[in-house]
């Protein structure tokens, strides 16, 4: 996918930020929008439907949590990589942006080609994904068939209990996103209420037994991600 049809909405209330962010992101290619606090933000979010959005915590008006899920609450917005941009390192900040939805997490002082390295990467999640066959995922070394419930291991098969299938594919479908234990409790458990995060827990214990440590990664005080080695 050519970064020239990708569109980034940037929402900062610092002029210096959004020059730089506009400034490098254009550089490289993409169609940039900008906003200055949370409800502007999402009336431009309406109007050009950006691939991905990054959003200050702080703004005036409307904060950048707040406006992340307004979004995610809108169907046009559900696929969207929302990242979040601070200079707050508090956790409960982080895990408060996490938990509704973000995709990641920038900290301030920004390093230009860094950032770009970051949203280059994020954005590569779609791609990887339209050229995957449907219900099988080939990530670094695992080919992971839903159809089967099956996972190859440098082509050696590793059987793995549903909900362990179910968890892994879950996470492994976007590498580098962060789920919340509730988004997993809910994608995997749906509505069981014996269902607890200490059952997450278990089950990447398992997992982690079973693949090895390299791949699923904890994020303290949040949840999981899926690293591509």
């Amino acid at each position: 996918m050519s970064t020239a049809r990708q569109k980034i909405l940037i929402v900062d209330d610092e002029p210096d930020i959004l020059e730089l962010i506009e400034y490098n992101l254009k550089k490289d290619g993409y169609q940039v929008y900008t906003a200055i606090n949370g409800q502007e933000g999402i009336a431009v979010a309406k109007k050009v439907l950006p691939d991905l959005i990054i959003l200050d915590v702080m703004m005036p008006k409307m904060d950048g949590i707040e406006a992340c899920r307004i979004m995610r609450a809108m169907p046009e917005f559900k696929n969207t990589f929302m990242v979040f941009l601070t200079a707050r390192s508090e956790e409960y900040s982080e895990i408060a942006g996490f938990n509704v939805g973000a995709d990641d997490y920038i900290a301030k002082p920004i390093k230009p080609r860094s950032l770009i390295s970051r949203i280059n990467a994020i954005l590569r999640r779609n791609v990887q994904s339209d050229d995957q066959p449907e219900n099988k995922l080939e990530i670094s070394d695992l080919v992971i068939d839903r159809d089967a419930y099956l996972v190859f291991r440098k082509g050696e098969k590793t059987v793995l209990a549903k909900k362990e299938f179910e968890l892994l594919y879950l996470l492994a479908s976007k590498p580098g996103k962060v789920y919340t234990r509730e988004v997993i409790l809910k994608s995997i458990w749906e509505d069981s209420v014996v269902v607890t995060n200490r059952t997450i827990d278990v089950h990447i214990r398992k997992l982690r037994e079973k693949l090895g440590d390299m791949y699923v990664t904890t994020v303290k005080g949040v949840g999981y991600k899926f690293e591509a080695k």
